[in-house]
């Protein structure tokens, strides 16, 4: 396990100010965090806690004010970013599920997914058949050929995690993935997620208000007022 735990994302002391002076916001004051490879973790926290400024730095869409962010053996961040290219670092680095699956419409699925392999370099026959193995694995490849359009709501959400993988990254974050869909939808994209972690090695964080999926995790953090704490999760969906 020790070995495991170099990997994943590992965050310290991570910071976050808005603004300046009388004016200025702590957002994040300080959040440490640890996924590992093969790893679910469930975020949640009330509104204004701090969730989504974590998520963005998380991803590199913002930059966080203090700390140290490392994914995989790589430090990315370290009281300033260490990678030159931040497109490049959530292209290949960082896989996303959203709420809404945002899939492209007018691409059938294996090309909605195949897409962000091919802006990596990767030929077209090695990105469709990286695509065609992730649909199998998810139980979607028989709807292959259909358009966004043709799928139902968690076919759409299978798609998107799909597409989250497809790069390999070391990371996916996932936020609100189960918001729209009913409860056995959404247990079984949190069931999809664990296998996913596991047979990837990918350490994935889930952003959720959603109750019904909230007793799947194994181990939580909860933020309040921009600090985490670790909490033992109840596991219950997968025992």
């Amino acid at each position: 396990m020790a070995d495991r735990q170099k990997k994943g994302i590992r965050i310290e002391a991570l910071r976050k100010r808005y603004g300046k002076g009388d004016t200025a916001v702590d957002a994040l004051k300080g959040v440490d965090m640890q996924v590992a490879p093969g790893e679910v973790v469930g975020l949640i926290g009330p509104s204004g806690s701090g969730k989504s400024t974590l998520l963005k730095c998380l991803g590199a869409v913002i930059e966080p004010t203090a700390g140290r962010m490392t994914l995989g053996e790589e430090v990315i961040y370290d009281d300033g970013w260490k990678m030159p290219d931040l497109r490049a670092l959530r292209r290949d680095k960082i896989g996303f599920v959203f709420q809404a699956p945002y899939l492209i419409p007018f691409l059938d699925v294996t090309d909605n997914v195949a897409l962000l392999s091919m802006l990596t370099g990767r030929s077209n026959g090695e990105s469709r058949k990286r695509a065609m193995e992730l649909l199998e694995a998810l139980d979607v490849v028989h709807r292959a050929k259909a358009l966004p359009a043709q799928l139902s709501g968690g076919e759409q959400q299978r798609v998107s995690i799909a597409r989250a993988l497809v790069n390999r990254p070391p990371v996916i974050l996932a936020d609100e993935p189960t918001a729209p869909l009913d409860s056995e939808r959404a247990l079984a994209v949190i069931r999809i997620l664990n296998q996913m972690a596991l047979q990837y090695e990918t350490a994935i964080i889930v952003v959720t208000h959603d109750e019904k999926i909230i007793p799947t995790f194994k181990r939580i953090y909860h933020i309040r007022d921009g600090k985490t704490q670790e909490e033992t999760g109840e596991g219950r969906a997968f025992e």
